[in-house]
């Protein structure tokens, strides 16, 4: 495979992602002490960073790749949206298809670690579905570019961007004109996507949507993936599985070992492999081997703390040694 002429045409697509945006504060420190008011770990703090999470993270996955990306979602009107759409313009990204939504705020998850271990997390957020304004905002916003796509992810996660009609005029919408749509789905709502190109839920969603433990073994995933697909209308069904890596399932089955032994954080790993995935294909790749990219840029993010996004350098090494050893 000719993996430079493959990363070079990645520049030349244009993809939107559309989806629950959030800003990831992290506060980094360490333990020294249990409070005397409260038996409670007192964290000294080093250092504070900002990064983009949610739908945002898959866009940077995806824009950090070189294609050009466009956002859509829902924001507040405070302080966390100011810093979003800051970090956002660093990164390449435009905030003009943004909704200001007055009523909720931005969703921020600040996470406390100590010693790179999370301790704690706390939550600004509101899972109220869209309103009116909203969903018709977004719909235009992303009617407008359709033409100029190659392809679409829906990333939920369960605050309310992604409504049932939404989701269906999206898809409709994206099917008259040829758009593949990618979705990476969330248990409210999980059954929506009908008619999606790719599906793409984890080990813990397919096993809750189907009402059924899952042991996480070939034939387990194989029995639940074809259970699934008679519910899903989808083409291709790809279920992340943790340390067991990837599965895909269209025609036939195909397991994807996981490519990373040096497991640092798994944040945000989901993002990026439906950032890849949908990137891969894009290009022209058939979903296996948009799948294996997608493992191997999961599997460099998740050797590092937090949420970040692929690079490029790092997964162009890995395609190399993977693919033409």
């Amino acid at each position: 495979m000719d993996i430079d002429a493959l990363f070079k045409s990645f520049q030349a697509k244009r993809i939107a992602v559309v989806g629950d945006i959030m800003l990831d504060r992290y506060i980094f420190g360490h333990v020294s002490r249990i409070s005397p008011e409260y038996p409670v770990p007192v964290v000294d703090v080093s250092h504070e960073t900002l990064r983009l999470g949610g739908a945002a993270n898959v866009a940077v996955n995806i824009r950090a790749m070189g294609a050009d990306t466009l956002l859509l979602g829902i924001i507040g009107n405070d302080n966390n949206a100011m810093a979003l759409m800051d970090l956002m313009r660093s990164q390449g990204l435009s905030p003009e298809h943004l909704f200001h939504d007055p009523a909720r705020p931005t969703t921020c998850k600040t996470r406390i670690l100590s010693q790179n271990h999370h301790i704690a997390r706390v939550d600004y957020e509101s899972r109220d579905e869209a309103g009116a304004a909203a969903e018709s905002f977004i719909e235009r916003h992303l009617k407008d570019s359709i033409d100029s796509l190659d392809a679409i992810v829906l990333q939920d996660y369960n605050k309310g961007a992604l409504t049932p009609s939404l989701v269906s005029r999206i898809i409709a919408s994206a099917s008259s004109h040829t758009v593949p749509v990618f979705v990476d789905p969330k248990m409210k709502g999980f059954f929506s996507y009908n008619g999606c190109t790719v599906f793409k839920p984890n080990l813990t969603e397919i096993a809750s949507s189907l009402g059924t433990a899952l042991n996480n073994t070939d034939s387990d995933i194989e029995h639940a993936c074809r259970k699934l697909m008679e519910k899903m209308q989808c083409r291709h069904l790809v279920v992340t599985r943790s340390e067991k890596g990837l599965t895909i399932c269209n025609d036939r089955f195909t397991h994807i070992p996981a490519s990373s032994l040096e497991v640092a954080d798994v944040s945000g790993a989901g993002d990026t492999v439906i950032g890849m995935l949908s990137l891969g294909f894009a290009a022209g790749l058939n979903i296996e081997t948009s799948a294996a990219i997608a493992n191997l840029a999961a599997g460099t993010v998740c050797q590092e703390v937090g949420a970040v996004p692929v690079n490029p350098e790092k997964l162009f090494k890995a395609c190399q040694e993977h693919f033409n050893p």
